[in-house]
């Protein structure tokens, strides 16, 4: 394993000790809305402080992207490297008592991804991936699903909850691929979604409005696992535009096919 990755890891590890402890006393929990429909608790705060200081400890001058804390450089300003830190992915399900939520941290190496992990706090499995070498759930290989028809494909999705703007484009997408697909799902932590990807349990993924910290590590676990990524065109925009399309390389090309036929000129890609 990667040394970088081995210090994701024990931070990852580090950040569930604080997640679970919380999760069996919620009712507790200090609960803020930075907008409508998007929390943050004490415990994404904590998680996040936590990862950045065992980041920060061994690799002082990398800069850090986070969730709560924002853009940070590191000791040595301009970096090539940065941390991209989302401490508790799916914080709406955590304090529903949901357990669909996960640790997600990657690195990237002028402004390309080269290191990922997604941990699923409660169920202990931990996805990783190293660019080049390929991605892993507990230590064994895992590739995308072989599905090579819509028809028999498992989505995954998130809804619309921050920005509200194509909201009819969504819906018309979600209604195609809804009658083509075998089934959608939306399970509320885009991190694990896109893992699961990763690991063949959905055979796509497709979401608006995602910020770089709920998609950096997913999306190398899903190219690391022979799988592809891409904006609505399929482009390499997605971490800028925050719209993204993944799969295998059959389910890929076909949900973009759908996705064509409903873009606007307002949406991009």
């Amino acid at each position: 394993m990667h040394p970088a990755l081995n210090i994701m890891v024990k931070a990852a590890r580090r950040a569930s000790q604080i997640i679970n402890r919380a999760s069996q006393d919620i009712d507790r929990l200090q609960i803020t809305t930075k907008q409508q429909s998007d929390f943050v608790t004490e415990v994404d705060k904590a998680a996040e402080a936590a990862i950045i200081e065992i980041l920060r400890d061994a690799y002082p001058d990398y800069g850090i992207l986070a969730e709560e804390s924002g853009l940070s450089d590191g000791q040595g300003a301009g970096s090539d490297y940065q941390w991209i830190i989302d401490p508790l992915d799916g914080t709406t399900n955590f304090i529903h008592g949901v357990p669909q939520y996960s640790v997600s941290i990657a690195l990237a190496y002028k402004g390309q991804l080269n290191q990922a992990l997604v941990y699923d706090t409660t169920r202990n499995e931990m996805f990783t991936a190293s660019k080049g070498g390929g991605a892993f759930l507990n230590e064994r290989r895992i590739r995308v699903s072989k599905c090579i028809k819509m028809e028999h494909a498992l989505l995954g999705t998130g809804f619309p909850y921050r920005v509200f703007d194509h909201s009819r484009e969504y819906l018309g997408i979600f209604k195609d691929f809804t009658e083509r697909s075998a089934g959608m799902r939306r399970l509320g932590s885009a991190a694990l979604d896109l893992a699961y990807v990763a690991c063949g349990r959905f055979d796509g993924f497709w979401e608006f409005g995602l910020m770089p910290w709920d998609m950096a590590a997913g999306c190398l676990l899903i190219t690391e696992a022979g799988g592809l990524v891409g904006d609505l065109s399929g482009g390499q925009d997605y971490m800028k535009t925050g719209n993204l399309v993944a799969g295998n390389p059959k389910v890929f090309s076909q949900m973009l096919q759908v996705i064509d036929s409903h873009r606007t000129s307002g949406l991009q890609a």
